[in-house]
Formats: C-alpha cells, sequence, structure tokens
C-alpha cells in the first residue's frame, strides 16, 4: 500500500502519525510525506534554511519515510494563495507517488494552514475520479496534531472526533518522540502538549479507547472498500 501524509509544516507528520508512519514502513508499506510550506518564518527561534532541512531528514529517516515533496507556500498565509494551487500541489503529489490512502488536517484545527491543508486535500483526494489512471483512493484520514487540534474554539464548527484507531507498539512511540526532537526547538517540558510525558499519555489514552495499550487515532472522512 501506498500512503501519503499531507501536512501544512515540518513536524505536523510527526505529531499527527509518526507512529503509525513507523509502524507502516515497518510493515513494508510505502509512506510519502508532502509538507506543503517548507519553511517556518513565523516561528520563534526558527532555523535556518539547511538546519530545518537537517531536521527534516533525520526525523523522517527514523520513520522510515521513502519520499518528501516539498512546497513554498507562505508559512502561516495558506488563506492568501488560491484555493486552486494548493489543491494542484497535492493533486500532483497523489499521482506521482501513487497514494491510497491520504492523512491530513482535520478542518477545524485552530491553526490557519492547517485548516487550508485539509480543505485542499479534502478536493484533492477526488483525483482518481476525474483521472482513471491515477490510483483510487481506500481513504481519507484527519489526524490530530496536538497543540493545535485540541484548541478547535471556534463550536460552530465539527470537532475532531476519532473513528479510528490504529495499534501502536511502544517502541513506535518511542520512535515519534525521537523523530519529533530532531525537530530543534518543537519540544516542550511537561504539561505542554509537544512534551515526551504527554505525547506518551496521549497514545495511552487514544489506546485505551479502543481496548488497545497504544494507538494513535484518526477520523475517516472517506473510505472505499479494500
Amino acid at each position: 500500500m501506498n500512503y501519503l501524509v499531507v501536512i501544512a509544516h515540518p513536524d505536523d507528520e510527526v505529531l499527527g502519525a509518526g507512529a503509525t508512519m513507523y509502524k507502516l514502513a515497518q510493515e513494508g508499506h510505502t509512506v510519502n510525506v508532502c509538507i506543503m510550506s517548507g519553511e517556518v518564518n513565523a516561528r520563534n527561534h526558527r532555523p535556518t534554511t539547511e538546519e530545518l532541512q537537517e531536521d527534516v531528514n533525520g526525523s523522517l529517516s527514523i520513520l522510515g519515510v521513502n519520499r518528501v515533496i516539498k512546497g513554498e507556500f507562505p508559512n502561516i498565509e495558506f488563506n492568501t494563495v488560491p484555493h486552486l494551487k494548493l489543491v494542484q500541489f497535492i493533486e500532483k503529489a497523489i499521482e506521482e507517488t501513487g497514494s491510497q490512502v491520504v492523512f491530513t488536517h482535520h478542518p477545524a484545527d485552530l491553526n490557519n494552514d492547517h485548516l487550508h491543508t485539509s480543505l485542499a486535500c479534502q478536493a484533492a483526494v477526488r483525483l482518481f475520479q476525474r483521472r482513471p489512471e491515477v490510483s483510487p483512493l481506500k481513504e481519507l484520514l484527519f489526524m490530530e496534531v496536538p497543540s493545535a487540534t485540541e484548541w478547535a474554539l471556534n463550536k460552530s464548527l465539527n470537532q475532531f472526533n476519532p473513528n479510528t484507531f490504529i495499534e501502536i507498539a511502544e517502541e513506535a512511540v518511542d520512535k515519534k518522540i525521537e523523530a519529533l526532537s530532531k525537530y530543534r526547538g518543537v519540544m516542550r517540558p511537561y504539561p505542554h502538549p509537544r512534551s515526551n510525558e504527554a505525547l506518551k499519555g496521549l497514545a495511552a489514552y487514544r489506546g485505551g479507547q479502543a481496548g488497545m495499550v497504544y494507538a494513535e487515532s484518526f477520523e475517516s472522512a472517506f473510505r472505499r472498500g479494500f
């Protein structure tokens, strides 16, 4: 199976699905990542372009990612980019990687770039209906990104409601934390949601919801019979 994780910024992929990505890669599946903005200009204590590239490579190599596709859309300014440009960029990534399952942000996420990435991704995954040579999409899954998804304060939107739980071993949780630690300046001391304790606690909580020791949770938005 070919999996594609479509995210707004470097580190979102690890926060949302790092342990699942590691598990899938270990099982022999192909996992690719599409990062819409390869810059972090709005971040405090931001790394240089060269440092960020090192961080991405170091992090995703731990998780066994096959390929990284990077866009140059402006950080925290996706709302200024024509929707069609975002959609077409994701469509190209889907086509180039032959992706059958796509993970992306939840559309009620507080972060503006996450929102627009999700909306564009929802449009892009219909590509197989317009292009018969493109692999049919089997599933679209929304992720939860700690420190962003839980801040869905707009009650008029449907908040993240997990209905898919992927069981992960403790090793995969540890690999997720190790991969996230490669992104300089991202981890925080507990009780921040991007701390070792909070990330492991979330995996235990989601696991407990589904009768597992550890799990990552997702909201399946579209599923076509496997």
